[in-house]
Protein backbone atom coordinates (compact mmCIF):
# COMPACT_ATOMS: atom_id res chain seq x y z
CA UNK A 1 0.00 0.00 0.00
CA UNK A 2 1.19 3.50 -1.17
CA UNK A 3 4.40 2.22 -1.86
CA UNK A 4 5.51 4.63 -5.39
CA UNK A 5 8.67 5.33 -3.81
CA UNK A 6 9.84 1.90 -4.12
CA UNK A 7 7.54 -0.36 -6.11
CA UNK A 8 9.19 0.42 -9.82
CA UNK A 9 12.22 -2.17 -8.30
CA UNK A 10 10.10 -4.70 -7.32
CA UNK A 11 7.91 -4.85 -10.60
CA UNK A 12 11.39 -4.24 -13.00
CA UNK A 13 13.07 -7.30 -11.14
CA UNK A 14 9.69 -9.24 -11.83
CA UNK A 15 9.58 -8.33 -15.35
CA UNK A 16 12.99 -8.73 -16.27
CA UNK A 17 13.20 -12.33 -15.05
CA UNK A 18 14.45 -14.96 -17.61
CA UNK A 19 11.26 -16.87 -17.10
CA UNK A 20 7.52 -16.04 -17.69
CA UNK A 21 5.64 -16.03 -14.78
CA UNK A 22 2.18 -15.03 -13.01
CA UNK A 23 3.13 -11.59 -11.57
CA UNK A 24 -0.37 -11.01 -8.83
CA UNK A 25 -0.59 -7.62 -7.37
CA UNK A 26 -2.28 -7.39 -3.73
CA UNK A 27 -2.83 -3.75 -2.90
CA UNK A 28 -4.10 -2.67 0.19
CA UNK A 29 -5.94 0.29 -1.33
CA UNK A 30 -3.40 2.71 -2.39
CA UNK A 31 -4.08 6.37 -2.62
CA UNK A 32 -0.61 7.17 -4.19
CA UNK A 33 0.60 6.59 -7.54
CA UNK A 34 1.28 3.28 -6.51
CA UNK A 35 -1.32 1.43 -8.90
CA UNK A 36 -0.03 3.56 -11.50
CA UNK A 37 3.05 2.69 -11.89
CA UNK A 38 2.01 -1.29 -11.88
CA UNK A 39 -0.42 -1.13 -14.66
CA UNK A 40 2.40 0.50 -16.56
CA UNK A 41 4.14 -3.18 -16.22
CA UNK A 42 2.02 -5.33 -18.98
CA UNK A 43 3.57 -8.52 -17.20
CA UNK A 44 1.37 -8.03 -14.43
CA UNK A 45 -1.45 -10.69 -14.52
CA UNK A 46 -3.76 -9.55 -11.70
CA UNK A 47 -4.38 -6.72 -9.63
CA UNK A 48 -5.88 -6.37 -6.14
CA UNK A 49 -6.82 -3.49 -4.60
CA UNK A 50 -9.19 -3.25 -1.83
CA UNK A 51 -8.75 -2.83 1.99
CA UNK A 52 -7.50 -5.44 4.21
CA UNK A 53 -6.11 -6.78 7.66
CA UNK A 54 -2.58 -6.14 6.98
CA UNK A 55 0.32 -7.49 5.33
CA UNK A 56 -0.50 -11.31 5.96
CA UNK A 57 -3.96 -10.92 5.16
CA UNK A 58 -2.84 -9.66 1.20
CA UNK A 59 -0.33 -12.70 1.35
CA UNK A 60 -3.61 -15.09 1.81
CA UNK A 61 -4.77 -13.68 -1.13
CA UNK A 62 -2.58 -13.83 -3.45
CA UNK A 63 -1.79 -17.85 -2.27
CA UNK A 64 -5.53 -18.32 -2.94
CA UNK A 65 -5.72 -16.49 -6.54
CA UNK A 66 -2.67 -18.12 -7.57
CA UNK A 67 -2.52 -20.64 -10.60
CA UNK A 68 0.89 -21.42 -10.70
CA UNK A 69 2.61 -24.39 -9.55
CA UNK A 70 5.05 -22.59 -7.38
CA UNK A 71 4.13 -19.76 -4.92
CA UNK A 72 7.07 -16.96 -4.13
CA UNK A 73 5.96 -14.02 -2.59
CA UNK A 74 8.06 -10.70 -2.77
CA UNK A 75 7.08 -7.51 -0.49
CA UNK A 76 6.77 -4.13 -2.65
CA UNK A 77 9.87 -2.69 -1.48
CA UNK A 78 12.27 -5.31 -1.92
CA UNK A 79 13.54 -6.64 -5.45
CA UNK A 80 15.51 -10.29 -7.10
CA UNK A 81 19.10 -10.39 -6.89
CA UNK A 82 19.42 -11.52 -10.35
CA UNK A 83 17.39 -11.76 -14.07
CA UNK A 84 17.66 -15.66 -13.71
CA UNK A 85 16.66 -16.02 -10.05
CA UNK A 86 13.36 -17.47 -10.84
CA UNK A 87 14.77 -19.74 -13.10
CA UNK A 88 17.22 -21.17 -10.55
CA UNK A 89 13.64 -21.54 -8.10
CA UNK A 90 12.01 -23.42 -11.35
CA UNK A 91 14.80 -25.70 -11.78
CA UNK A 92 15.48 -26.58 -8.09
CA UNK A 93 11.39 -27.26 -7.80
CA UNK A 94 11.20 -29.06 -11.02
CA UNK A 95 12.77 -32.05 -9.29
CA UNK A 96 10.46 -34.95 -7.88
CA UNK A 97 9.76 -34.82 -4.30
CA UNK A 98 10.81 -31.13 -3.49
CA UNK A 99 7.96 -29.15 -1.80
CA UNK A 100 10.16 -25.97 -1.22
CA UNK A 101 13.26 -24.26 -1.50
CA UNK A 102 14.85 -21.25 -0.37
CA UNK A 103 18.30 -19.08 -0.54
CA UNK A 104 20.37 -15.97 1.11
CA UNK A 105 19.26 -12.64 1.04
CA UNK A 106 21.19 -9.13 1.56
CA UNK A 107 19.64 -6.17 3.28
CA UNK A 108 20.81 -2.50 1.88
CA UNK A 109 20.42 0.96 2.57
CA UNK A 110 17.10 2.46 1.54
CA UNK A 111 19.11 5.35 0.62
CA UNK A 112 21.45 3.55 -1.39
CA UNK A 113 20.80 0.27 -3.36
CA UNK A 114 24.35 -1.24 -3.90
CA UNK A 115 24.95 -0.41 -0.01
CA UNK A 116 24.78 -3.86 1.64
CA UNK A 117 24.00 -3.38 5.41
CA UNK A 118 23.61 -7.06 6.45
CA UNK A 119 23.58 -10.66 4.96
CA UNK A 120 21.65 -13.59 5.74
CA UNK A 121 23.00 -16.64 4.59
CA UNK A 122 20.64 -19.23 5.52
CA UNK A 123 22.48 -22.61 5.18
CA UNK A 124 21.56 -25.78 4.97
CA UNK A 125 18.41 -27.04 6.91
CA UNK A 126 17.83 -30.65 9.60
CA UNK A 127 15.79 -30.97 11.67
CA UNK A 128 16.63 -29.15 14.74
CA UNK A 129 17.73 -25.97 13.05
CA UNK A 130 14.69 -24.30 14.11
CA UNK A 131 15.29 -25.52 17.63
CA UNK A 132 18.13 -23.35 18.02
CA UNK A 133 16.90 -19.76 16.72
CA UNK A 134 17.27 -20.56 13.17
CA UNK A 135 14.64 -19.45 9.91
CA UNK A 136 14.97 -19.37 6.00
CA UNK A 137 14.39 -15.39 5.56
CA UNK A 138 10.48 -15.77 4.72
CA UNK A 139 10.82 -13.63 0.93
CA UNK A 140 13.57 -16.66 -0.12
CA UNK A 141 10.78 -19.25 0.48
CA UNK A 142 9.15 -20.38 -1.97
CA UNK A 143 6.52 -23.79 -1.90
CA UNK A 144 4.33 -25.39 -4.14
CA UNK A 145 0.83 -24.03 -4.39
CA UNK A 146 -0.32 -27.85 -3.37
CA UNK A 147 1.40 -27.53 -0.03
CA UNK A 148 -0.65 -24.32 0.67
CA UNK A 149 -3.58 -26.33 -0.29
CA UNK A 150 -2.93 -28.99 2.50
CA UNK A 151 -2.08 -27.11 5.25
CA UNK A 152 -3.03 -23.95 5.12
CA UNK A 153 -1.58 -20.81 4.82
CA UNK A 154 -0.86 -17.04 7.16
CA UNK A 155 -2.28 -17.58 10.42
CA UNK A 156 -3.16 -13.90 11.56
CA UNK A 157 -3.45 -14.21 14.85
CA UNK A 158 0.20 -15.21 14.83
CA UNK A 159 1.01 -11.17 14.12
CA UNK A 160 4.28 -10.52 12.98
CA UNK A 161 5.57 -13.91 13.30
CA UNK A 162 3.16 -15.03 10.62
CA UNK A 163 5.79 -15.80 8.60
CA UNK A 164 7.57 -17.53 11.37
CA UNK A 165 5.14 -19.85 12.02
CA UNK A 166 4.11 -20.66 8.86
CA UNK A 167 8.06 -21.67 8.01
CA UNK A 168 7.89 -23.79 11.23
CA UNK A 169 4.64 -25.48 10.89
CA UNK A 170 5.64 -26.53 6.97
CA UNK A 171 8.89 -27.11 7.64
CA UNK A 172 9.43 -28.72 11.26
CA UNK A 173 5.50 -29.65 12.04
CA UNK A 174 4.12 -31.23 8.47
CA UNK A 175 8.06 -32.30 7.50
CA UNK A 176 7.47 -30.90 3.66
CA UNK A 177 10.39 -31.39 1.77
CA UNK A 178 13.19 -28.15 1.01
CA UNK A 179 16.20 -27.61 -0.73
CA UNK A 180 19.14 -24.35 -0.20
CA UNK A 181 20.04 -22.20 -2.98
CA UNK A 182 23.26 -20.85 -1.77
CA UNK A 183 22.98 -17.76 -3.34
CA UNK A 184 21.36 -14.22 -2.28
CA UNK A 185 18.09 -14.87 -3.69
CA UNK A 186 16.56 -11.39 -2.47
CA UNK A 187 17.71 -7.98 -2.11
CA UNK A 188 15.31 -6.17 0.96
CA UNK A 189 15.04 -3.01 2.16
CA UNK A 190 16.77 -2.78 6.25
CA UNK A 191 13.64 -2.03 8.69
CA UNK A 192 11.41 -4.48 9.89
CA UNK A 193 8.50 -3.95 12.13
CA UNK A 194 9.70 -6.58 14.71
CA UNK A 195 13.22 -4.67 15.67
CA UNK A 196 11.62 -0.87 15.34
CA UNK A 197 11.59 -0.93 19.73
CA UNK A 198 12.66 -3.25 22.67
CA UNK A 199 8.82 -3.21 22.95
CA UNK A 200 7.75 -5.04 19.80
CA UNK A 201 10.78 -6.92 20.34
CA UNK A 202 9.44 -8.73 23.12
CA UNK A 203 6.00 -8.68 21.72
CA UNK A 204 7.79 -10.57 18.33
CA UNK A 205 9.57 -13.27 21.20
CA UNK A 206 5.98 -13.69 22.56
CA UNK A 207 4.75 -14.32 19.02
CA UNK A 208 7.06 -16.72 18.39
CA UNK A 209 6.55 -18.55 21.13
CA UNK A 210 3.04 -19.19 20.58
CA UNK A 211 3.89 -20.73 17.10
CA UNK A 212 5.70 -23.14 18.74
CA UNK A 213 2.29 -23.46 21.07
CA UNK A 214 -0.39 -23.54 18.52
CA UNK A 215 1.97 -26.47 16.51
CA UNK A 216 1.78 -28.56 19.21
CA UNK A 217 5.58 -28.33 19.20
CA UNK A 218 8.08 -27.72 22.15
CA UNK A 219 11.21 -25.77 21.46
CA UNK A 220 14.24 -25.82 23.58
CA UNK A 221 13.69 -23.53 26.51
CA UNK A 222 16.44 -21.14 24.50
CA UNK A 223 14.72 -21.28 21.26
CA UNK A 224 13.09 -17.80 21.11
CA UNK A 225 15.87 -15.77 22.42
CA UNK A 226 18.47 -17.63 20.27
CA UNK A 227 16.42 -16.46 17.48
CA UNK A 228 16.76 -12.69 17.54
CA UNK A 229 20.43 -13.17 18.73
CA UNK A 230 21.29 -15.00 15.59
CA UNK A 231 20.75 -11.83 13.70
CA UNK A 232 23.95 -10.10 15.50
CA UNK A 233 25.88 -13.06 13.33
CA UNK A 234 24.51 -11.27 9.94
CA UNK A 235 25.92 -7.79 10.67
CA UNK A 236 29.20 -9.14 10.90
Amino acid sequence: MNSEATIGDCLASIHDQSIEVEHLIIDGGSTDSTLDIVKSYPHVATIVSEPDSGIYDAMNKGIKLATGDVIGILNSDDFYAGLDTLEKVAQVLSQVGIDSCYGDLVYFDPADTARIVRKWKSGYYHDRRFHWGWMPPHPTFFVRRSVYEKYGAFRLTLGSAADYELMLRLLVKCRITTSYIPEVLVRMRAGGVSNVSLKNRLMANRMDRLAWEVNGLRPYPWTTYLKPLSKVIQFL
